[in-house]
């Protein structure tokens, strides 16, 4: 299994997360975005080969492995819309990290303003939330803790508003797979 991403995507560190805890053997492909615009038809990261299967999303890629590994995916409909939850809000705060490095904020572009509420009332919905105090955690638990975890690599939020998803953070950084899996250090 070969997969295919960055080492600071929170998707794809989700990813190496799910194939670190299954125990499927796999190789991790450190990739760029013209080999992504080359080999994924989306142009983004992460995206998987294995043998014949070939996936461009980090949920089909998260199924994918937790199917392989006999593991649960997505065990209620309430797991998998605040999954879901967490990909609109991270997608969003995408979008405002990548526009902002070209000048455009959401002081100056109204979409990027509904894109920074979002993100704000998504995170505060998220924080109240009933979440964890041990170990294991679920898809969407990982997910939200791999968004807070990039965050705060990036530096872009001040977490310190939603003490419940800094709760959250710091309870995976316990977890091997989350702590082996963090960004590098610049």
């Amino acid at each position: 299994m070969d997969l295919y991403g960055s080492y600071t995507s929170p998707f794809v560190r989700h990813c190496r997360i799910a194939l670190l805890e299954s125990g499927l053997p796999f190789e991790f492909h450190e990739t760029d975005y013209t080999v992504s615009a080359q080999k994924s038809p989306s142009k983004k990261v992460p995206f998987l080969q294995d043998d014949a299967v070939k996936l461009f999303d980090s949920a089909s890629i998260l199924r994918h492995i937790r199917t392989r590994a006999h593991q649960p995916f997505m065990a209620t409909t309430e797991e998998y819309d605040q999954f879901l939850l967490v990909n609109t809000s991270l997608d969003a705060l995408v979008n405002l990290f990548l526009l902002g490095k070209e000048g455009v904020t959401p002081e100056n572009n109204g979409y990027l303003a509904r894109q920074k509420a979002r993100v704000d009332s998504s995170l505060a919905h998220l924080n109240s939330l009933p979440l964890p105090s041990t170990l294991p955690l679920n898809d969407a638990q990982l997910r939200l803790a791999c968004y807070l975890g990039w965050i705060r690599f990036r530096d872009l939020i001040d977490l310190q508003p939603y003490p419940n998803l800094v709760q959250l953070l710091t309870l995976a950084d316990t977890h091997a797979a989350f702590a082996e899996t963090a960004p590098p250090s610049a």
